[in-house]
């Protein structure tokens, strides 16, 4: 009798913790300040940098279609890079400036997934983007006979067609590792967006194969990717000492420079965030973090390219003189 009352106290506990653990309807951001004249800076702070991420970026795309001897595959990689960057920073940028202002912090259990999926797709494609700028200035600087035999528009595209596939097959399984686990761990976010990191700390049950999980989707995603990254660059590293004019390596080294600049700012922040133990994780810092490779990664890509780059700053002069001779200024 007394084994009996114990089995239905067992499954009462159980039901009672089933029911407590249920999908969460809403999702509060609790990184966001409470004080209205700090969310109207967060606000104004934000926008002022958005607005720059979207001018540089559209500048950049605008260039290289607009002048036909920039239709070569480094700037239809370019140009593809800040359409997603765009897409990227789009995911998550007018949540957090929507939010800012609202009084009910709240995001959607479908929205958080939503822009989760997203934002992890589009940032692992962007890093497989720069993988594969890189395969193209090895190419380009190793085998410079064989460029266009090699670099022709079908593979290009099918380059960049793969980089979102394998991009957003990653986002899925990181969805699906986050989200399939009961939250109970509240439903505060110390964030302002849904990332990976503070989302997973509300999950309850979390076992070694869900964190060693997500670490395998990091380094799928950011990893993988920089190897490639180094190996191409190890050759062309070769291949530059092995030349003896001063003229031809100081071209070589001038055409990489501003894609490891661009590297070095994507892989640091999203191997901190991302490469480490759940344990680990810091609200505060991570906070800053994130907001460094949302929106920092974004907005100085079109500045270092166009700064380190003659053709797009000769491109971007035209096309802007052109639009202000239009306009009769």
């Amino acid at each position: 009798m007394n084994e009996v009352r114990l089995f239905y106290r067992w499954e009462l506990v159980g039901w009672m913790l089933q029911e407590n653990c249920t999908e969460m309807l809403d999702f509060m951001l609790l990184a966001f300040p409470t004080q209205p004249e700090h969310q109207v800076l967060l606000f104004l702070g934000i926008s002022m940098v958005y607005a720059a991420i979207i001018t540089g970026n559209l500048l950049i795309i605008v260039a290289i279609w607009a002048k036909p001897h920039l239709h070569t595959p480094m700037y239809f990689f370019l140009g593809t890079l800040s359409v997603v960057e765009l897409c990227y920073t789009a995911a998550v940028v007018p949540q957090i400036l929507v939010t800012s202002l609202q009084e009910r912090k709240f995001i959607t259990f479908r929205s958080c997934c939503a822009q989760m999926f997203f934002f992890i797709g589009l940032g692992s494609a962007d890093c497989f983007l720069l993988a594969i700028m890189a395969y193209d200035r090895y190419v380009a600087i190793c085998k410079p006979l064989r460029y266009t035999l090699i670099m022709t528009q079908e593979l290009c595209i099918q380059l960049v067609g793969a980089s979102l596939l394998i991009g957003f097959l990653v986002s899925l399984m990181l969805i699906w590792l986050v989200f399939h686990l009961p939250f109970c761990g509240g439903y505060g976010i110390e964030h302002y967006f849904c990332d990976v990191p503070p989302v997973s700390q509300l999950t309850s049950n979390k076992t070694k194969l869900n964190e060693v999980g997500i670490f395998l989707s990091g380094i799928m995603a950011i990893t993988v990717p920089f190897i490639l990254i180094c190996t191409s660059y190890l050759f062309i590293a070769v291949s530059v000492l092995q030349v003896h004019s001063a003229d031809s390596r100081r071209k070589a080294i001038s055409t990489c420079s501003s894609h490891l600049a661009v590297v070095a700012l994507q892989y640091g922040c999203c191997s901190f965030m991302y490469l480490r133990p759940s344990s680990s994780f810091s609200p505060k810092q991570d906070q800053m973090l994130s907001m460094v490779y949302t929106l920092g990664t974004p907005l100085l890509n079109p500045i270092i390219y166009s700064l380190r780059n003659k053709e797009v700053k000769a491109a971007l002069r035209q096309v802007i003189s052109h639009q202000l001779l239009r306009r009769g200024y």
